[in-house]
């Protein structure tokens, strides 16, 4: 799944190479910080927040579907 949100973002901004995904386990739920290039955070998180919240809302569909728990968090 962490190949999954680095090829969404990385494809999504500018800078690919400054996409960087850390996986972390915090109790019951495993959260992924993504980071990206300062000049791209715009780009990952859209309009009101809207292409954040799709990212999100696609990750977790895909853990559900193997049983697990997950969030996303975009770092600055």
């Amino acid at each position: 799944m962490k190949e999954l949100l680095l090829y969404i973002a990385q494809n999504l901004v500018d800078n690919p190479d400054d996409v960087t995904v850390t996986e972390r386990d915090a109790g019951s739920e495993t959260v992924f910080e993504l980071r990206v290039n300062s000049s791209d955070v715009g780009k990952v998180i859209g309009r009101q927040g809207r292409i954040a919240k799709e990212i999100r809302a696609l990750m977790r569909s895909v853990a559900q579907r193997q049983g697990k728990r997950i969030s996303v968090d975009i770092m600055d």
